[in-house]
């Protein structure tokens, strides 16, 4: 490997969960900086989406797009990243302004990458620029050096296994060898042809004796990354991880660590299994109770769907016997795999391979496609990993093409092959065109937004109809919102999780809140104004485990025995103070719930700022598409035609339409107004004006007032 330029450094000490030094690099450059940054830095912005947040939004305008040079890539795990003793502590943050959303972007991912950005001396590393030609960064923590290098082209196999790719860097780097002394990050060749892809954070599995990835593969990270020429960023240190936090409190730290995973081990196994089957047990969850997507989100549930539930993937292709999780220590251990998976279609047919996975989510990609065969899961998951691609995005990308050809906006001839529901043949090649930039592939690789966009002047062209119609007929049933896809639940009969994926600042994503399973499922927040509340409080917490560099699952898929005894079970408050427990020792602070809910309110604001900034910050950007809120076309009422007409009768106060369609169209139109009426109130409950823009006060509430904000801001409410 070429080295193009070599800088020598002294890697920082970490005290209490922070280094206070930021890796900067320049692509154009190809030069390094490192920033000290002062104490109360971290006391404002914490680290993992805080960090990101706060140097996007200092180093970037509302000019600023995915493939602009200031864009910024920053890699930041958080104060409570990287301590084995507390379980779910391999978590990082990506963060970015989207290629698909044009603005703020964040992705958290597990492995190890995280907690060696602090072993090599680092609390973030922030990436700016774009180099001439494609390089490997080699941040080498031992030695104390920091090197470009030129990206090698290995061979053609290479090319389309991204971690494999990077797999081979590392060797090359390590005389051979791999082992757990390194964590990487890379995007593959998916990553360059669409404005989906994702950056697969690579680690070494000391058990299992091979490479694994998790994936940051939401909203188009690893585009950026391979626009800018990165094609990975490889991490060295030996430092142990028992030694990486230098907590404040060693002992606290330890006793908060044992609790939970006390609780993991004697929970997990009597509510979601985890543990044992990863989050494919979701799937049996989400069929049942008609929230898996089937056929672009027209139906939730399926007679075949349970050929892909959990217990298909895990007698038939998962490894067995494997303490899982993505970082040391974590017992809740969901991260699965498969190895000699045969290959039967694409540029690997006949191979026999190892996946990572499957995951809820890219399960339900496929069934969204209307396809129940786990095999092509199987293959889905690994050439989506390999190419880098996000399979969120993907599934709901081909689902969207799918139904324009069910609802006759696309031919055959349009497409080039057959491209209809279950169709596993045209799915695979899709996905092959989407990775590498060919044919059809290149509409389906600009997201469902642009598609959109594309398949309706298309359609307009060709019959004479005005475009901006038909791109309204699309908007009805294209899951998309903000440019981002929608995550894999399906939000009709959940007004709080319509509201979840609408007032998500990132796009329609869980991340933000989840509240399907104690809205829907557990029925825990049944009043309107629960609903409201929830609303307000969930992304505040969701938005704090992605400042600090902790894992969720462990909160909010684990009920703590004693949460029933509380006011609001599905807080999990007793887990909840494990955490802050855990925060204070390893920090030295003194806060509580109301401390974490303020420091986090201050980032959800930021982050609203940045939208607004950059255009998608006002309420037309939180109103979720007509098939979100309920039965977007007749045959998706009559498939629940009982379970509708039930449910007018419980609303509406006087006769009810006899016509089956005009009862489809008034339930539509109720359900439009409900969604109205939810964003008043939680516009009230987030401090916004009606267009939701955050009034002054609330901003100076939580310390975010400067004369930059008070004049940006200002403008938005003379609005």
């Amino acid at each position: 490997m070429k080295c193009i330029n070599l800088e020598r450094y002294s890697p920082t000490d970490i005290h209490c969960g922070y280094t206070d030094h930021i890796l900067r690099i320049d692509l154009s450059e190809k030069s390094v900086e490192i920033q000290r940054l002062l104490p109360e830095f971290k006391e404002r912005y914490i680290g993992g989406r805080g960090y990101g947040l706060k140097f996007i939004w200092d180093e970037t305008d509302a000019s600023t797009r995915y493939d602009s040079p200031e864009n910024l890539i920053v890699l930041s795990g958080g104060p409570l990243c990287g301590d084995p003793r507390f379980p779910g502590s391999g978590k990082f943050v990506v963060s970015t302004i989207s290629p698909l959303t044009d603005t703020f972007i964040d992705s958290n991912v597990g492995g190890h990458f995280g907690p060696k950005i602090k072993l090599c001396g680092f609390d973030a590393i922030v990436v700016k620029g774009i180099s001439d030609i494609e390089v490997v960064l080699f941040v080498d923590g031992d030695r104390g050096t920091i090197s470009f290098y030129e990206a090698p082209i290995f061979d053609d196999s290479l090319e389309l296994k991204s971690i494999r790719y990077v797999e081979r860097l590392i060797r090359e780097l390590n005389g051979g060898s791999v082992d757990e002394s390194f964590a990487a990050v890379g995007a593959g060749i998916g990553a360059k042809n669409s404005l989906f892809g994702i950056i697969n954070s690579i680690y070494f599995d000391r058990i299992r004796g091979r490479i694994r990835a998790k994936q940051a593969g939401r909203g188009g990270t690893g585009t950026v990354m391979r626009h800018k020429g990165l094609r990975a960023i490889i991490l060295k240190s030996s430092r142990s991880y028992l030694q990486a936090n230098q907590p404040y409190d060693r002992d606290s730290v330890k006793d908060a660590g044992a609790s939970l995973k006390k609780v993991i081990s004697q929970m997990d196994p009597h509510q979601l299994r985890l543990s044992s089957w990863g989050t494919t047990g979701l799937v049996e969850y989400m069929d049942r109770f008609g929230i898996l997507p089937i056929q672009n989100y027209q139906y939730g549930s399926h007679r075949e769907a349970k050929k892909v539930y959990g217990d298909v993937f895990l007698d038939d292709f998962m490894e067995k016997g494997y303490a899982d999780g993505c970082f040391k220590g974590c017992n809740l251990a969901c991260a699965k795999g498969a190895k000699e998976i045969l290959i039967k279609r694409g540029p690997f047919e006949g191979e026999r391979v190892e996946v990572d996975g499957p995951e809820y989510e890219t399960i339900a990609a496929v069934t969204n496609m209307g396809i129940f065969d786990p095999q092509f899961v199987m293959e889905y998951n690994f050439y989506c990993d390999q190419y880098g691609l996000d399979t969120i995005s993907m599934g709901v990308s081909v689902g969207f093409l799918m139904e324009c050809v069910q609802r006759g906006y696309l031919s055959e001839e349009d497409i080039g092959y057959r491209l209809n529901w279950g169709d596993t043949e045209g799915a695979a090649r899709l996905l092959h065109e989407t990775a590498k930039g060919e044919g059809f592939g290149k509409i389906c690789s600009l997201g469902v937004h642009r598609a959109k966009r594309w398949v309706s002047e298309r359609y307009a062209k060709r019959y004479g109809k005005d475009p901006e119609e038909v791109f309204s007929e699309l908007s009805r049933f294209s899951m998309e919102l903000k440019g981002l896809e929608f995550s894999m639940y399906i939000p009709k009969e959940s007004l709080a999780q319509q509201g979840g994926y609408g007032f998500s600042l990132k796009g329609p994503h869980h991340d933000e809140a989840w509240l399907i399973f104690i809205d829907q499922v557990h029925n825990e927040i049944p009043s309107f104004e629960m609903k409201a509340e929830a609303l307000r409080w969930f992304p505040l917490i969701r938005t704090w485990f992605n400042a600090v560099g902790l894992c969720k699952l462990h909160w909010i898929d684990v009920r703590h025995p004693d949460a029933s005894k509380t006011p609001e079970p599905s807080h999990n408050i007793p887990t909840l103070r494990y955490y802050i427990r855990y925060l204070n020792a390893t920090t030295g602070w003194k806060k509580d719930i109301d401390d974490i809910i303020r420091d986090s309110e201050r980032l959800y604001l930021l982050q609203k700022l940045i939208n607004i900034r950059n255009g998608k910050g006002t309420r037309e950007y939180d109103l979720i598409p007509d098939r979100a809120m309920g039965p977007a076309f007749f045959n998706e009422y009559e498939a629940k035609r009982s379970y509708y007409d039930n449910w007018l009768k419980e609303r509406v106060d006087g006769d009810i339409p006899n016509d089956p369609k005009e009862r489809h169209k008034m339930v539509m139109e109720l359900r439009r107004e409900d969604f109205q009426r939810l964003c008043d109130a939680v516009y009230h409950e987030k401090g916004f004006n009606s267009k939701g823009i955050p009034l002054p006060e609330k901003l100076k509430e939580v310390g975010l007032w400067d004369r930059k904000i008070e004049e940006f801001i200002s403008r938005y409410h003379q609005k």
